[in-house]
């Protein structure tokens, strides 16, 4: 076997390595180890972060994390994400422990063009397959954010672009604008 070759792990393997504070992920079992966001990705990254969390933190929703942070979709699959922001609902803490054991009621992924196609097919199949109430995509470029309301029966998507009410089923309070969060 070369050295390029990827190896196959479970989950428990995964959570044995080190450290690190970069991006990683554990699909299928196979690590997955993309380069660093751009500082203009992770000025939105932040941005959004501290308004989400003040939003949570005013109404006492629950828990807001921004990446690097594991997010145990399915463990006997072994695939561990680590979307950009999660909020978790008060409700449903108990799934906060060492990492996030299950499904965000929020995930938030800042598009590029390195990982748009993958976040906007792979990510949001998976966010969808294992109950993440709803999705925000958002795009720097276009100055927009897609919202997707993932249902029992079915699944509805908004995108809002500047000066725009975002409307949000997890955060019915939510005001901020596109605008305000991709501003330059």
């Amino acid at each position: 076997m070369s050295q390029d070759e990827p190896i196959a792990m479970t989950v428990e393997q995964y959570f044995r390595l080190p450290e690190v504070v970069r991006p990683m992920e554990l699909v299928y079992g196979v690590v997955r180890e993309p380069p660093a966001p751009r500082y203009g990705h992770q000025s939105v990254v932040t941005r959004l972060t501290v308004l989400l969390d003040t939003h949570v933190r005013e109404h006492g929703l629950g828990e807001v994390c921004v990446s690097p942070v594991d997010v145990v979709l399915d463990r006997a699959a072994a695939l561990v994400v680590q979307p950009d922001v999660i909020f978790v609902s008060r409700a449903r803490a108990a799934i906060i422990r060492d990492r996030v054991w299950g499904a965000p009621d929020l995930t938030i992924e800042v598009l590029s063009a390195r990982t748009e196609s993958r976040d906007r097919m792979v990510k949001v199949g998976w966010y969808r397959r294992y109950g993440v109430r709803e999705c925000w995509l958002v795009d720097t470029h276009a100055k927009s954010v897609e919202v997707i309301i993932f249902g029992d029966l079915h699944e509805t998507s908004h995108v809002f672009a500047g000066d725009d009410a975002m409307r949000s089923s997890v955060l019915p309070q939510w005001h901020a604008t596109p605008a305000l969060i991709v501003a330059p």
